[in-house]
């Protein structure tokens, strides 16, 4: 026999007392709405998921801090505040286009096979906005890591990890490229 769940008002009032099973079952209530409407809005899973992770962090703090009014609208807040981080991972991806397109055109160093300068080019094209921005500040114009992050939007310590990933989609496109 399947036991029937909570009631909005019930659940709220539960996390707010710290009851982290309530917690757990707001996610499982509300996770695939939240997750439908961002991949809807955004287009891509991982941007979906990093939005549902984000929306449901806020929204169980703001039920912790009693910043709910209305336990009845849960499932209306729920899916606001989703909204608004699906709205600021719009405004983010836009900003990161205009770095990388204002960026994209890094200085001319010396290479002595023009072949391998067009090279990096087009790998530097086929990149994500984010990678293209942080290779083009890392490498060419050599800022140092706390001015990229405050750049590109990001906590220090996120740096290496968007380091690590763009260095390795940058060898994985740029082996693609020249095994052709």
């Amino acid at each position: 026999m399947q036991k029937e769940t909570p009631s909005d008002t019930t659940l709220a009032a539960d996390i707010r007392r710290g009851e982290s099973v309530a917690e757990t079952v707001i996610y499982e209530k509300y996770a695939a709405r939240v997750y439908y409407l961002a991949l809807s809005e955004l287009r891509s899973r991982e941007d979906a998921e990093d939005v549902r992770v984000e929306s449901f962090l806020r929204v169980i703090k703001a039920l912790r801090n009693g910043q709910l009014r209305s336990p009845e609208a849960l499932p209306g807040f729920i899916l606001g505040t989703a909204k608004n981080v699906v709205r600021e991972k719009i405004r983010q991806r836009r900003k990161e286009e205009r770095i990388a397109q204002a960026d994209n055109e890094p200085g001319d160093p010396f290479f002595i096979d023009p072949w391998v300068k067009q090279a990096i080019k087009q790998v530097i094209r086929r990149l994500k906005p984010r990678e293209q921005a942080f290779l083009v500040m890392y490498f060419y114009q050599e800022l140092p890591p706390d001015q990229i992050a405050a750049r590109l939007n990001l906590k220090p310590e996120r740096l290496r990890l968007i380091k690590s990933r763009a260095l390795k989609h940058f060898r994985e496109v740029y082996s693609r490229l020249v095994k052709n």
